[in-house]
């Protein structure tokens, strides 16, 4: 269905302002056909499936007819879940963005009630709710429903279906009569029937048609997962089946954040998005994202609405949503088109019984899966390497390097050995080693790939495995050995038998130092140090603020390199 802009639907320019900071290019179905009526005053029964926008729908006549001037309530939203109605409230803050004076606050049980009677008391202007616990403040005198001059049922037959169908009419039955109301909802059953019926005033009917919850060219699975292992058993699925690209959905800001740096450290070409990120960065990361230059974005439902890439081939439910609506809107990112997809969530504990709801609501089956071994990842990037070797051989994709293998032949080495050689370090080069997860018993970390390749050592073998050094302080004096003009060579008391790569060393420079990006030379890898070029006007900041840092979780020491044989 095509539909016309935001401009041309009647809304105010405040609000097309939010809209277009937010990225929104047309309405959705829902939208296009609530809003005009809503703004004339029309009550609504809107009944439209699963990410299709109705919040959006329903928020911006409610926004357009708020009075930012007077400082009491005037919009009513209800919601089943306090998850909601925080998510829907958050949707008001964003599309009224530009409302100065704005003032919207979410009320809902299972949360101190001192603090949403200090909002409910300074003014807000709307207040997103659970019926339970708007329907206390009502009885308290806490809320003033009596001019409120638009109530909206959000899912009002999700409301119906848990209980609180006594509250709902005690609520209703305490507004203004002249109010307007809308109701939303994904079903028209008997109980939200009576519902229009006795609370609506004529209201106009809006349907988009029904599809369904869930494509049947997704394929769906779980894993039983604890919190502290999510990243090491995504790593491993990602291993196993690297997607062109993927999409890894948080429920906060914060997992968003953790996520994405510990997918960074391990060589993925990851990024996020979420509700801090500023549109000229979103904008800037999507458009790595569809040129594959991102494989892995990694963001909450809110900053992924509106994503429309069809090549999407694997969804991660990294954090279980506690909405089933959001799930079935996070797995649609793929399988579009008719292409095939794939739909991973982690669970553990209780949330197994929100699975569970989640399979009732989609009415697909959501199948159990075993965290792949180590031996299994490992075999799976044997098999990556062989099939590239092979399709490389078969095409003639490669340069003959005579000269160097007869000269490896002239000295003895067979033509297996040498084969198996040169798998073993584009093994080595594609990955990396680490520290242990624990499953159902402690399990050595497989190799990953690394993005970018650390540079080594080309002094020569003298240099490796040079063991601990003696502690050394003051200022270079001069340039240190094999470093570049102006750069200074420091020495790093970890390496890769510790599991350190060398991006980690570049985040933790940047990060605990504050180096200007992009100031770091060479980094090379020995198994037990690791050396360093940086700019020689930041030795003594680098030294003095690593003396209490971490890397990988062990303390570490870097001093100036002197070369070998120094002291």
């Amino acid at each position: 269905m095509d539909t016309p802009p935001f401009s041309e639907l009647g809304l105010p320019d405040t609000l097309l302002a939010a809209i277009e900071t937010l990225g929104y290019e047309r309405p959705s179905p829902i939208q296009a056909m609530s809003i005009p009526p809503a703004l004339l005053g029309k009550d609504l029964v809107g009944l439209s499936a699963t990410g299709s926008g109705k919040t959006a729908a329903f928020t911006l006549p409610a926004l357009a007819k708020l009075d930012v001037k007077e400082p009491f309530p005037q919009v009513l939203i209800l919601c089943p879940t306090r998850e909601l109605a925080v998510q829907v409230c958050e949707e008001v803050h964003r599309l009224g963005a530009k409302m100065k004076g704005l003032h919207a606050t979410p009320v809902y049980g299972g949360a101190p009630i001192d603090r949403q009677l200090r909002a409910l008391r300074s003014g807000a202007q709307l207040v997103v709710g659970t019926p339970g616990r708007l329907l206390d403040h009502l009885r308290r005198g806490s809320f003033d429903a009596s001019r409120i001059k638009m109530a909206i049922l959000d899912e009002a037959d999700r409301m119906l279906d848990m209980g609180f169908k006594d509250e709902m009419d005690e609520l209703l039955a305490a507004l203004p009569a002249e109010r307007q109301t809308l109701f939303f909802s994904a079903t028209m059953n008997p109980g939200v029937s009576r519902l229009i019926q006795k609370f609506g005033n004529s209201p106009e009917v809006i349907q988009i048609e029904q599809k369904a919850r869930t494509v049947s060219t997704v394929e769906q699975s779980y894993f039983e997962v604890r919190q502290r292992s999510k990243v090491e058993v995504l790593s491993r699925i990602l291993d196993m089946n690297p997607p062109r690209l993927g999409i890894v959905f948080c429920n906060t800001k914060r997992s968003v954040d953790e996520c994405t740096e510990d997918l960074v450290n391990r060589g993925y070409a990851a990024d996020r998005l979420h509700g801090d990120i500023t549109q000229q960065m979103r904008e800037r990361v999507l458009k790595r994202f569809r040129e594959g230059a991102v494989e892995i974005l990694v963001a909450t439902d809110v900053a992924a609405r509106g994503l429309d890439i069809e090549e999407i081939d694997i969804v991660f439910n990294y954090d279980l949503p506690t909405d089933p609506e959001d799930y079935v809107h996070r797995i649609g990112r793929t399988g579009r088109a008719g292409r095939s997809g794939r739909a991973v969530s982690f669970v553990y504990g209780r949330e197994i019984y929100r699975m569970q709801s989640i399979e009732r609501y989609t009415r697909s089956v959501v199948k159990r899966e075993r965290i792949p071994s180590v031996e299994q990842v490992e075999g799976r990037r044997a098999d990556l390497i062989f099939d590239d070797l092979k399709e490389r051989l078969e095409a003639g994709k490669f340069d003959a390097y005579q000269d160097n293998i007869d000269r490896l032949l002239e000295q003895g080495h067979t033509p297996t050995d040498i084969a198996g050689a040169l798998v073993t370090m584009i093994r080595e080069a594609s990955g990396r080693e680490g520290s242990a997860i624990e499953e159902d018993r402690e399990a050595e970390r497989p190799a990953r790939r690394e993005n970018v390749r650390p540079q080594r050592d080309d002094r020569g073998s003298q240099n490796d495995d040079r063991g601990p050094r003696p502690e050394r302080s003051g200022p270079p004096r001069g340039p240190s050995p094999g470093s570049e003009a102006g750069m200074t060579r420091l020495f790093l008391s970890l390496g890769k038998t510790h599991g350190v790569m060398a991006k980690e060393i570049v985040g933790m420079l940047y990060r605990e130092v504050g180096l200007p990006d992009g100031c770091l030379g060479r980094i090379s890898l020995f198994p037990k140090h690791s050396l360093v070029d940086v700019p020689e006007q930041f030795v003594g900041q680098v030294i003095e603020r690593t003396r209490n840092a971490r890397l990988r979780g062990r303390p570490f020491r870097m001093d100036v390199d002197r070369g070998p044989g120094a002291d």
